[in-house]
Formats: C-alpha cells, structure tokens, sequence
C-alpha cells in the first residue's frame, strides 16, 4: 500500500492557476445562449473556475494568398492593411475592432464571471502582410523565418496597438506572447495553420524589440514566453539568451513553455525542475499549452482523461510550473472510423456551435481547478509508474487543509493518507462516472482508488 504523509510534504511552487486557450474556436459562436453556455462551463465556479484567459491575436489572410483551408486554423485581423501607407519601421493600416468580433466577445463575457485576472494576448504568426510569404501560415521554405527583420518594428507596433486597444476597453491584459513554437518548422510545402519559425538569436532580438517598446509607450504589460513546443530541447537556450539580456529580463513577466512529447517521460521534468527551475528562483515558470499529442484517444474515453490527469499533475509537481493551460477549450468534431470523436479539446463542437458537448477532458482538468484556488501550495509526488499510479498533493492556501489527487491507469488499490485533517470529501471519475461524490464526512486514513480513475480528496482542518 502507498503511504502518503502529508504533515511531513515538502512544499514547492506557489500555484499562479489554470485556464485555456480561446484559439481559432471562440470565433466561430455566435449565438448568445451558446456563448453564455460555453463562458459558464469554464469561467464560472460551478464550472472549471479558470482563472486565465489565453486570447489569439489573429494574423489575417486574404482569400487569394493563403494555403490553410481549415477555417479552424486561421483567424481573422484587426489590422486593415493599406500598403500604400506602409514604411519601414511603421505600419500604414488602421484597425477595425469589429472584426473577429465573436471571439471579442467572448472574452468580454468570459470576464464578466469575474474569475478572470489574466489575459495573455499571444501570435502564432505577425500579420501575413509583414511576411515574406505573405502568408501566416510560414515561410515557403520550412525552419526559415517567415518575417524579415526590416519588418520586426511593424510587427512590435501592431501587437502593442492592439494591447493598448484592449487596455482601454478595460481589458486587463497582463501579458504579450508575441511568438508561439519558433522551433517548429511552419510553413513549406504542407501548412494547416498559422505559425512562424524563429531562429533562437531572432527570438531574443524580437524579445528585446519588444521590451524597449513596451517601456518607451509605458504600459503595465510583461512579456510572456517564447512558448517553446517542448521542455526540453532548445528551450534553456531561449532562456540562456533571455537571460544575457537585461532589457529582457526587466520585462519578462514569465518564461512559458509547453509540456509536449513528453508524455511518457518523468524524467526529463524532474531534470528540468532541478536543472533550469530551481537555479532561477527569481522567474515565473507558466506551461502554457498541452494537448494529448497525436490525439489517440476518443472524447468520451477514460483514456484521453487519464492521461491529461498525470501530465497536469506532473506538470505542477515534477517539473514546477506556477500556472497550467491546456491548449484550446473547443475543438472541431473530429470523426473517424463512423462515430468516434478523437477531437483533443475540453468541448467538442460542430462547425457553428449548434452542437457541442463536454468530453472526458474536461473533468480530468476539474478534479485540479475544482479545488486548488489562486495561491494554493504544490506539496509532492507520489508514483508507482510500473502500476500506472501517481499521487500529487497540494497545501490550500491559509494552511486550511491539503488536496489529494490520484491518476490511477491500472487497477483499484488503497492508499494511506496520514494527516491532521478533520474531515474529507472525495470525488471520482471512471469510464462509467464522471465527478462522482463518493464521500464526505470526517477523515479516514486508508482510501479505496478504483481501476482506471482519477480521484480527488478534498482534506481539511
């Protein structure tokens, strides 16, 4: 039996929260009902509770110059471009804020829940006028940079025109994330949505760009990334760089990146957490995007949950992120073989949103934002990998009790959980159920885990 001692866990990281990405989906509802319906699910209490809102500043296409034919894919400009106006180091065009109007929206109602106290506005791509292939979607040669550096200023004004726009619609934008993914090929031959490449001296120079701008127009924005596609790879070099940076460094409000293939490998966080984390005790770790990456498993499968479940808890614990995002909120049927939806998102809907519904995913993510608010304290880890158990505890903020969530992927076993605790309340979700409440009452030390599950128990004092 796993013994978990909680009045002996260690502590770690300060929890900064969760939330999503409202790319290429929120465009597409337009119906209010709908709206509130989709907002309530995962801004309200009595849903996910988010507390970050990850909004895609659009980099446009025109009809005849652009190759990604999915409209899930692309997003619609608030830039007007005019290129009889458009110079070096300055952008000609005007802004039109009714465009991409719905996803606008959505986000202003999403923050009338009043959970939200992040926004993060992010590009996969500059404007396609500002690039070489005059697409968002990448350059035509793949691992090439898609935007010239006699272009770099065009591309600071025009994201900073837009934070600044959002700012005074009272828009509480906290972050700019003007680069998604630079190590990713994006664009050649074969493009299905919006990215640009960056070499890791264009990262920094585009960082840096960005920062003497956002002190020379004195906003109250941080930056925010680079997104790197994976933990490890090239992204302790963006940090390297960033670091020799002062200028950078003044202005960067969290170093993002995303927890991609790295599923199945717990060591390469633990390397990263005592490698890179724990030698910069001075910045803010944030994965900002995960998905389950190919997507195998269907929507309605205890499958896609569980994994998310482990690589949430991993994610907080092993590798020390101060915040977790998933990677979209909604994402399109996706049918195969007759019925079956592999969609990777927390809903799943039809084109226009007159059908949706919420999969497995979605309770995976709540058994975390259900019950650890803004502040709680991410304690240990506990696993059996060989049995397919992981155990992650949490301390509440206030010491008013710790939270218990077990990732079980093989079968039902006990665990012992000792603690000062008065009462408990337990939640469960199976391939049959989905947050059941098992329990409340007062504490007991052995808790049952059933096969193939995830369970939260709620202690408190």
């Amino acid at each position: 039996m796993l013994k978990i001692n909680l009045t002996k866990a260690d502590t770690r990281q300060t929890l900064k929260g969760f939330g999503t990405s409202a790319c290429w989906w929120s465009q597409n509802i337009s119906d209010e009902k709908t709206a509130a319906q989709i907002a309530a699910l995962l801004y309200s209490e009595k849903g996910l509770n988010l507390n970050i809102y990850r909004y895609n500043v659009g980099a446009g296409f025109t009809k005849d110059n652009c190759r990604v034919e999915n409209s899930w894919r692309r997003t619609e400009s608030f830039y007007l471009y005019d290129d009889a106006n458009e110079s070096e180091g300055y952008h000609g065009g005007d802004y039109d804020f009714t465009r991409d109007k719905n996803a606008y929206n959505f986000m202003k109602l999403c923050l009338k829940t009043g959970s939200i106290d992040t926004v993060v506005l992010f590009a996969n791509s500059p404007h396609y006028s500002f690039t070489s292939s005059g697409q968002a979607s990448g350059s035509m040669i793949h691992h090439t940079c898609n935007l010239p550096a006699s272009n770099y200023m065009r591309f600071v004004n025009y994201l900073l025109d837009i934070a600044e726009h959002f700012l005074e619609d009272n828009i509480p934008v906290n972050y700019i994330s003007p680069i998604n993914e630079p190590q990713w090929c994006w664009g050649g031959k074969n493009v299905w949505q919006e990215g640009c490449h960056y070499e890791p001296g264009e990262v920094a120079q585009i960082f840096h760009l960005f920062a003497a701008e956002i002190e020379r127009r004195r906003l109250d924005i941080k930056l925010y990334g680079p997104e790197s596609g994976e933990i490890a790879g090239l992204t302790e070099k963006y940090l390297m760089l960033f670091e020799q940076d002062e200028l950078i460094m003044r202005n960067l409000g969290a170093f993002a990146f995303h927890s991609y293939h790295a599923d199945r490998n717990n060591d390469v966080r633990s390397e990263f957490y005592k490698n890179i984390v724990l030698k910069h005790p001075h910045i803010r770790f944030d994965m900002s995007e995960w998905c389950e990456l190919p997507c195998k498993s269907k929507t309605h499968s205890i499958n896609g949950a569980l994994i998310m479940a482990r690589i949430i808890g991993l994610d907080l614990t092993a590798l020390g992120a101060e915040s977790w995002c998933s990677w979209v909120a909604a994402n399109q049927f996706a049918p195969k073989n007759g019925k079956d939806d592999y969609a990777d998102g927390l809903i799943s809907a039809n084109d226009d949103f007159s059908e949706y519904y919420v999969t497995k995913r979605y309770y995976a993510m709540l058994h975390f934002t259900r019950f650890l608010p803004v502040g709680s304290i991410v304690s240990d880890t506990h696993y059996e990998a060989e049995n397919g158990l992981y155990i992650f505890t949490f301390k509440l903020p206030g010491d008013t009790g710790e939270v218990v969530v077990a990732v079980n992927e093989g079968l039902a076993k006990d665990i012992e959980i000792t603690s000062t605790a008065k009462g408990e309340e337990i939640y469960s979700t199976t391939a049959r159920s989905t947050f059941r409440n098992d329990y409340k009452g007062k504490y007991r030390p052995v808790h049952h885990i059933k096969a193939r599950s995830i369970t939260t128990v709620k202690l408190w004092k």
